[in-house]
């Protein structure tokens, strides 16, 4: 075997020659290599001269294959980061954004109040309750598909009958599932429902003063109403009544919601709206001037992308009488984190 095929056969030029047409034969010397390399140490554990380990550097071809692995473990320890990348760039309207806030609302109609009112609409109801006292109205927030809905408990307690009309005027019959007359909630079901639009549950923690917000309920039984504001204030203690008997009163004397002047709750140690008992609750609620009426309570206090941050409550009017009582700019809703946290209670059947 002539030195040429024993390099072969070691395996040190198995590979094509890149000048074509100077190939040299087996019968033609091999020159070595002028002027010769410096002397290289032995590599560690392989004593110099060892069988089947060259001398000297040895150089590592990669080929396509070992590129093409590289390249992919690469892409695979920085995909998620570039994946977030592209949609953020491209406004991915399922994109969650660090707040955890989503994006309901069409990007071609981001940060409008009609594109709002489009994407959430369909996920507020009105809700009529009736009890041995009278009937009062208020709306409610549809939270999933097969008809849970979330509403304040003044909206229902004490009620014997509850029927809900949803926006595109289906009317069901719902039950009170739970209550929580120390926030003023309550989750309500409907019967026989299915393919409802559950609205989208935000951040009330990432909310801030001067956000842009929407409301969207029912005052006065108008349903579907929509006004806009700003949030004015943050973690404003309100007071309302938790006494089942003070709220028939209430709508005995036609203070009940739809009939007057608005659920009477307590702010800064002043009455608004009548007399709201001896039994009472205080929470922390999220202010806004969006124009809310009698009839609101329950509804949606919304962020521009489309996300329920708050369920409204209460809002103070200037006047009693129900031929002029209005909203004047001062509204207040329950946030939304209060309602996620006491879910579970209210699904459990919680009457409190």
């Amino acid at each position: 075997m002539n030195m040429t095929e024993s390099l072969r056969h070691h395996g040190e030029y198995e590979h094509a020659n890149p000048y074509p047409g100077t190939e040299q034969h087996a019968s033609s010397p091999v020159s070595p290599e002028w002027p010769p390399p410096p002397a290289q140490p032995p590599a560690a554990g392989f004593p110099e001269g060892q069988p089947g380990r060259p001398r000297g550097k040895r150089t590592v071809r990669r080929g396509p294959a070992a590129l093409l692995a590289a390249v992919a473990i690469v892409a695979a320890a920085v995909g998620g980061g570039t994946a977030y990348g592209i949609q953020e760039l491209t406004g991915s309207d399922t994109v969650a954004s660090s707040s955890t806030s989503t994006h309901v609302v069409p990007s071609s109609q981001k940060g409008t109040v009609s594109g709002v009112a489009a994407a959430v609409s369909p996920s507020i109801v009105e809700i009529s309750a009736t009890s041995n006292a009278g009937s009062s109205t208020g709306s409610g927030v549809i939270i999933t598909g097969d008809g849970e809905i979330i509403t304040n408990n003044h909206v229902v307690s004490g009620a014997s009958s509850v029927k809900v009309t949803t926006s595109d005027g289906k009317r069901y019959t719902a039950r009170v599932v739970g209550t929580d007359s120390s926030k003023d909630l309550a989750l309500i079901k409907l019967e026989d429902a299915s393919g409802l639009k559950a609205a989208t549950l935000g951040d009330s923690d990432g909310v801030g003063v001067g956000d842009q917000v929407v409301a969207i309920g029912s005052p006065e039984g108008l349903t579907g109403t929509v006004t806009s504001g700003i949030v004015s204030a943050l973690d404003r203690d309100v007071t309302v009544s938790t006494d089942e008997g003070q709220q028939q009163q209430q709508q005995q004397q036609g203070q009940g919601q739809g009939q007057g002047g608005g659920w009477p709750f307590e702010f800064g140690g002043q009455e608004f709206n009548g007399d709201t008992g001896s039994s009472t609750t205080t929470y922390k609620a999220i202010q806004t001037d969006a124009s809310l009426n009698p009839g609101n309570s329950g509804g949606a206090l919304i962020d521009m992308n489309g996300n329920i941050i708050g369920i409204n409550s209460a809002m103070y009017s200037a006047t009693e009488s129900s031929a002029s009582a209005g909203s004047v700019g001062l509204g207040f809703a329950i946030p939304v984190n209060t309602v996620k946290a006491d879910l579970s209670a209210l699904r459990a059947g919680a009457d409190s």
